[in-house]
């Protein structure tokens, strides 16, 4: 059997054992957590989330980018759209330990700068080789976006892949302003 079936077989298994169709299209958290691709890096098992509580979006790194920000631009509008129109209240950015992109800035640095929307020569800056000052410079990224609400509370983590355990970089706060 092709791992394609093996996934079919276990769809099977969560429409009859674990399916909830009363689930709502927003987190019931309004949480958002940004992610890396990495699969020994999944938000949903290293956060120990439930299904339906945080809306979860991974990309290279977890890191913030143009394509990030108009996801984040487009999920406000769903959110407003869905009867929710303060969207997402609490904003999770979760990198790692370990990561590819450290491979992508060695062998294809071009490559990994338009992904990042920088010049190649500006890689450096945005701590590709280390995690724990990449997500912090992503929280001040966001923290400098205007599109995104004042109150919304963000947080910057990181997941260790040697131990399982997740650091706290940036702790929850207001994105600006207070949580008022």
């Amino acid at each position: 059997m092709d791992f394609n079936e093996v996934m079919l077989e276990r769809n099977a298994e969560f429409a009859n054992s674990a399916f909830a169709p009363e689930l709502k299209m927003m987190p019931s958290t309004g949480t958002v957590v940004i992610g890396c691709v990495d699969p020994r890096v999944d938000p949903a098992h290293v956060l120990g989330l439930k299904q339906g509580e945080a809306a979860i979006i991974r990309n290279v790194g977890g890191r913030i980018n143009k394509p990030l920000l108009e996801t984040l631009a487009v999920l406000s509008v769903v959110a407003k759209a869905a009867g929710r129109p303060d969207g997402a209240r609490n904003l999770v950015l979760l990198q790692h330990t370990d990561c590819g992109i450290i491979g992508c800035h060695k062998h294809a640095p071009a490559l990994l700068a338009k992904h990042l929307g920088v010049e190649t020569e500006k890689l450096d800056e945005l701590a590709i080789t280390e995690p724990y000052e990449a997500v912090a410079l992503d929280v001040a990224a966001l923290r400098a976006n205007e599109q995104l609400p004042d109150n919304m509370i963000v947080s910057g983590l990181v997941y260790d892949v040697k131990t399982g355990l997740i650091k706290t970089v940036v702790p929850p706060a207001p994105l600006r302003g207070s949580a008022g």
